[in-house]
């Protein structure tokens, strides 16, 4: 984990944390989406939350951030892989900050003993796709 956090913010991609009483109970990060240099403007972002940290709004706030980071950091686009079309609270974390679900690839992890769907989503950035970077 600690490798990964080096190698994001090393790439100039923003890593959030959030703290209460010098616990950490969540963070999210961007990076990039593909390696090849047509993709440099898209992300793909990732959030986590301890789970008795859920409900509190600490999602939504390090989401909000996090794209007001990448967006200063010229980013246009900014994909979520969700993995397992279940997990209702990212999807509507994703969805009320403005996402829209583009996909679902169906099966494609196996994890706790069954197969999952990932879900894709996507937002736009600042001016999105409407003119060049």
């Amino acid at each position: 984990m600690r490798r990964r956090r080096l190698d994001i913010v090393g790439r100039s991609y923003p890593y959030l944390v959030a703290e209460c009483a010098g616990e950490v109970v969540g963070y999210a990060y961007a990076a990039p989406y593909r390696p090849q240099p047509a993709y440099r403007h898209t992300a793909e972002n990732s959030v986590y939350l301890h789970p008795a940290w859920a409900g509190r709004g600490i999602g939504r706030q390090l989401m909000s951030a996090l794209l007001v980071e990448c967006e200063a950091r010229g980013v246009r686009q900014i994909v979520a892989v969700i993995g397992d079309s279940a997990n209702c609270a990212s999807i509507g974390l994703h969805k009320t900050l403005g996402f829209r679900e583009v996909g679902v690839l169906r099966s494609v992890g196996f994890k706790f003993g069954r197969w999952v769907d990932s879900v894709l989503m996507q937002r736009d950035l600042g001016d999105g796709d409407t003119t060049p970077p």
